[in-house]
């Protein structure tokens, strides 16, 4: 099957359906506290990584000085352990006086005064996961409402501490009462990593229409296991998964530990570039206040932000996977463009592999071709020249590919003038 036909099919399999708050038309981006400082609580001896509004705002004023918002990194997003262990004399959810002892509404005005937007965790059971007050079904509307009043812009409804019953019924009634409060508040769902992930316990379709994202799989881990483990699931579960996916609609497969302990910088680039193929939410969990400058450089590598960020919104797949280890994606993109990773499984030794793409399916012509993390074009290639790339142990190599006789336009969609936002991926105006 040609990539053109292959990405009229894929563009078939998105549909329309999709929650109508016409919020996360692209992958959300952005940070995320729970993977690198979990349920923190202990400020008296732990001051500067306890969950708190000081935490928040830190990495508030990172992503606003050291020029992540402008990549497109705008949520800050709180998780678990926030609230106070009891609700108000009227029913609402309260922040932990002490740990934030301005409230929630000063935190929220304090990203929109930097153009950034907060997130805020609820669960749909009786209590979070770490054992704070849940949203039970007679609280969903109270909740959704003090959200809105609070100027939150994204939740996320965890699962823990409830039931499948609980879940069929709270799910969908949280997206209607998010969208009756009149404000705009993207709605990230975790009911089908409680449900297995798979037909028939999962309903994608329905999920597309009461959520922004979904969490399908289990909690990253800081560890290249954890990351390989998640990958697997989405991979060999593609054909599933991948059509479920598009612009408002995201399948989420959970936060980048980039900058943490965990990976290697190929591994850094790994991540960054699988998670780019499957068009997924870029949510980092790292300290924005010490990260190294080789992490920083990857996720902040324009090139695959805008991958990721492609307005044509298709999920990438896997299309070869080698006894040699290694393993070849794809993801359509705007404009007859496309990118390529090379992924190699290998723990030996950088791996040369040999293919064309006339044989990766790409039609008679001549493409050029842009590395992404080289930051470099590279000679054109015809569809049936073998070509050979050296892939590093747990590492990718990542092309951005488009035909030549498109490379003018490309110029004109990434070059300065018509950047998405501010990622100013413009390889063709090199070539």
């Amino acid at each position: 099957m040609t990539p053109v036909v292959v990405v009229f099919v894929l563009a078939l399999s998105v549909g329309t359906l999709a929650l109508d708050n016409g919020l996360m038309r692209t992958p959300p981006m952005g940070w995320l506290a729970w993977e690198r400082f979990r349920c923190d609580i202990d400020c008296d001896h732990d001051p500067k990584n306890c969950i708190s509004e000081n935490l928040f705002m830190d990495m508030a004023d990172r992503l606003a000085e050291d020029g992540w918002r402008e990549l497109g990194y705008v949520y800050v997003n709180i998780d678990d352990c926030w609230s106070s262990m009891q609700r108000d004399a009227n029913g609402r959810l309260q922040p932990d006086p002490k740990r934030f002892p301005g409230g929630i509404p000063r935190l929220a005005r304090y990203m929109h005064d930097r153009g950034l937007k907060l997130g805020i965790y609820g669960d749909l059971g009786t209590h979070t996961c770490g054992g704070y007050p849940g949203t039970t079904l007679d609280k969903i509307k109270t909740d959704a409402q003090t959200f809105a009043d609070w100027g939150i812009d994204m939740l996320k409804l965890d699962g823990c501490y409830s039931n499948a019953t609980d879940q069929e019924q709270g799910y969908p009634l949280m997206s209607k009462a998010l969208n009756a409060t009149g404000r705009p508040i993207a709605y990230s769902c975790s009911w089908p990593a409680y449900q297995g992930g798979l037909p028939p316990k999962v309903n994608y379709t329905l999920l597309g229409e009461i959520c922004n994202l979904w969490r399908n799989y289990g909690d990253i881990q800081d560890s290249w296991s954890s990351v390989l483990n998640i990958y697997d699931w989405f991979f060999n579960n593609q054909d599933i998964v991948q059509p479920a996916a598009g612009p408002g609609r995201w399948n989420d497969p959970d936060m980048l530990i980039i900058g943490d302990y965990g990976l290697s910088v190929a591994q850094s680039q790994a991540q960054m570039a699988l998670w780019a193929i499957m068009a997924a939410p870029l949510f980092m969990s790292n300290d924005l206040r010490s990260i190294d400058s080789r992490s920083r450089t990857v996720l902040q590598n324009k090139g695959v932000i805008a991958i990721n960020q492609d307005p044509l919104g298709i999920q990438g797949r896997r299309l070869i996977k080698e006894k040699s280890g290694i393993e070849v994606f794809w993801r359509p993109l705007s404009d007859d463009a496309s990118t390529l990773v090379f992924f190699s499984r290998r723990e030996d030794m950088p791996y040369r592999y040999q293919t064309s793409l006339k044989k990766l399916n790409y039609t008679a012509g001549v493409y050029q071709i842009y590395d992404v993390y080289q930051e470099k074009p590279l000679p054109s290639l015809k569809d049936s020249t073998d070509f050979v790339v050296s892939v590093n142990p747990s590492g990718v190599v990542m092309w951005y590919v488009y035909p030549a006789k498109q490379m003018r336009r490309d110029a004109k969609l990434y070059g300065p003038a018509h950047h998405h936002r501010g990622n100013n991926f413009a390889p063709p105006t090199h070539l």
